[in-house]
């Protein structure tokens, strides 16, 4: 019974192509290189002790607020306002009102840079508590504040932004 099961198993495995290994392929064919066994070289590596540096790791919450922190700058734009240099705040040259947004939708003014980024950054913490209210499934009240709030953040940042692109495209705010 017992052979007939490792007659099968061997069987099995002749019928299926590429499920040989390498080993079994190579040694097949170059039986006078690998001989009937092939030995692994056991190689002893000395045990080094090395002398450890000590340095104090910063908390979690500041290394958070360091990667908001560059992730910030660069919704900013902070590349562009180094490169192009643009001014902080212009001026309409037919009635010398200050302009808060550039007239063109390729330029932008520094403070329009920095408004676009807080309202980016505010839209990017309203996903986050979306997501953070799903941890709070067991306390229906909590997940639900945090959910509105999260909710209200995405959707008047998103209107800000869309309120802003409009102006600068030069149309009317509400179609009326």
């Amino acid at each position: 019974m017992k052979k007939s099961a490792n007659a099968k198993i061997k069987s099995n495995k002749e019928d299926i192509s590429g499920s040989e290994t390498v080993l079994e392929l190579i040694r097949g064919k170059t039986p006078w290189i690998f001989g009937k066994s092939l030995r692994k070289p056991k190689i002893v590596f000395p045990k080094l002790k090395l002398p450890k540096m000590d340095m104090p790791m910063p908390g979690r919450s500041i290394s958070v607020i360091i990667i908001y922190a560059i992730l910030f700058l660069l919704q900013l734009g902070i590349i562009y306002l180094i490169y192009t240099k643009p001014p902080a705040l212009g001026g309409d040259p037919n009635t010398g009102e200050p302009m808060f947004l550039y007239p063109s939708i390729h330029d932008s003014f520094i403070i329009e840079g920095i408004v676009a980024s807080i309202l980016i950054f505010l839209c990017s913490t309203g996903f986050v508590l979306l997501y953070q209210a799903s941890k709070y499934v067991y306390n229906k009240s909590i997940a639900v504040r945090i959910l509105v709030i999260g909710i209200i953040f995405v959707l008047v940042t998103f209107a800000a932004l869309q309120a802003m692109i409009t102006i600068k495209l030069g149309e009317s705010l509400f179609n009326v």
